[in-house]
């Protein structure tokens, strides 16, 4: 169920000299055939790489760039072949609204004594890196710098983290954000303008109303409601007490939310349960969907909360798959945190050793005619990320990001929500939490699986944004 995002597609400018074209004619072409047959399948296991040609001229240079602008590109790499004078490349990518890599690489992996001209010739692109690297930093332009031999495990996943980054910002810029109902009154955490999430985000967001939520569903396709429902039989264990009626009424809600996020080309969205239980004919809450929703990539958070919503669907392009949380409760004596919503998790990350049980809150959230099911997804055990996108001092926007590990816990008996349990690898989980506050935190947050933060650093980088990795 969960979706696999195309990979990050980058374009690869490579430089040369122009005077070796007259000097060493052979040169260009033996560097380029380096550069597809060692360097290029190292990216291409995670990243989608254009490249045509080398270029050595400030014309050549313009018209790659331009090219990979037009494309749609997430970011540019470049790699200097030879060393190339900066002044060519320096135009263009001034201009480019490209995200920039210059990765400075080379064939030779050692420098030992059988080191001749020859191979000198071949490998001396550093110090063009660095006359590019000094004109850039001298003109305000942005970019990464990784030095790395191609062979090497730990540049390369510097790279992928850069091009995870450029792809999820990229995307960042085209995000369309749905809000159904309003916020939370008096959550002032998330509390946002949508004009400043515009302008600095790119995210546009759009109002649903509850009686559209409530129509669909009451008009949701008996065919599809069947077959729905035969999907959460099969799929997860459903509770003795929840009835086809419960079903087809969750069904329903999913089908309408499905719907109205598909019309509207939403990627992310929120909802307010006060605001369901305002409209007499709502049946159910879309508690199931939103966790399957999220198990496909929607970004998604509670209470009307589109910073949270815009924060989960970051963290699962960063690193998929991602869900909406928050801490409840504090484990002092196991120095953790105990996660869980009124009925929301990505179903995806549920643990793998059993179905995931689907049941009825015993008592309704608010106001609705049938009851109110989740599917109580405790997470698979290990490594994890803790995540929130928020604003610190003067709106500007801070990542928090923090490495965690994913206990072996749940789902409990008695439990009505999904829940599960973070641990503290780096520090107590006092400092952690404390460190979070003053740091700006909300209480809205995301987790991933895997260690994240050298993607969400990068991300940062990228969106100007101040990058806090917890504890401090």
């Amino acid at each position: 169920m969960s979706t696999v995002f195309p990979k990050p597609r980058i374009g690869l400018l490579a430089l040369t000299l122009e005077f070796y074209e007259q000097l060493l004619p052979e040169l260009r072409e033996r560097r380029e055939r380096w550069l597809r047959e060692a360097v290029l399948p190292q990216l291409d296991a995670f990243a989608d790489v254009r490249f045509d040609r080398a270029v050595f001229t400030g014309e050549g240079i313009e018209t790659v760039v331009q090219g990979f602008e037009a494309a749609g590109l997430d970011a540019l790499a470049v790699v200097c072949l030879t060393y190339a004078p900066s002044q060519l490349a320096l135009p263009a990518l001034r201009r480019t609204r490209l995200p920039i890599l210059i990765w400075n690489t080379q064939e030779l992996l050692r420098v030992g004594a059988d080191f001749d001209l020859g191979k000198m010739i071949d490998n001396h692109g550093v110090h063009g890196t660095q006359d590019l690297a000094s004109v850039l930093v001298q003109h305000g332009v942005p970019f990464e710098y990784v030095t790395s031999h191609p062979s090497e495990a730990a540049g390369l996943r510097t790279i992928r983290d850069f091009c995870a980054a450029a792809a999820a910002v990229n995307g960042l810029r085209r995000l369309r954000v749905g809000l159904l109902g309003y916020p939370f009154p008096g959550m002032g955490d998330f509390a946002v303008d949508t004009s400043h999430i515009a302008a600095t985000l790119g995210c546009q967001w759009t109002a649903i109303p509850v009686e559209e939520y409530v129509h669909r569903a009451a008009a949701a396709p008996v065919q599809e409601v069947q077959a729905l429902v035969a999907e959460y039989r099969r799929q997860y264990e459903v509770a003795r007490d929840v009835s086809e009626t419960d079903l087809e009424q969750t069904a329903r809600a999913e089908l309408s939310l499905r719907a109205i996020l598909n019309e509207r080309r939403l990627e992310a969205f929120s909802y307010q349960f006060l605001a369901f239980g305002e409209d007499e004919r709502t049946e159910t809450l879309p508690f199931v969907a939103a966790s399957r929703l999220m198990a496909e990539g929607i970004g998604f958070a509670g209470e009307g909360d589109l910073m949270g919503a815009i924060g989960v669907w970051l963290l699962g392009r960063l690193q998929p798959p991602a869900t909406f949380s928050e801490v409840f409760t504090i484990d002092f004596a196991g120095n953790a945190m105990f996660m869980s919503h009124m009925g929301e998790a990505n179903v995806a990350m549920a643990r793998t050793d059993r179905r995931v049980p689907l049941v009825a809150r015993p008592q309704p959230i608010t106001r609705t005619r049938g009851r109110q099911l989740a599917l109580l997804a405790s997470l698979q055990p290990g490594p994890a990320t803790w995540f929130a996108l928020c604003r610190g001092p003067n709106q500007r926007w801070r990542l928090l990001a923090g490495r965690m590990e994913i206990e072996d816990y749940g789902p409990l008996d008695g439990m009505c929500v999904p829940h599960f349990k973070l641990r503290a690898v780096q520090g107590d989980v006092r400092e952690l939490l404390t460190e979070y506050a003053l740091a700006g935190g909300p209480h809205h947050n995301a987790v991933c699986f895997g260690d994240a933060t050298g993607r969400i650093r990068a991300a940062a980088r990228l969106l100007g944004a101040d990058y806090r990795e917890l504890p401090c």
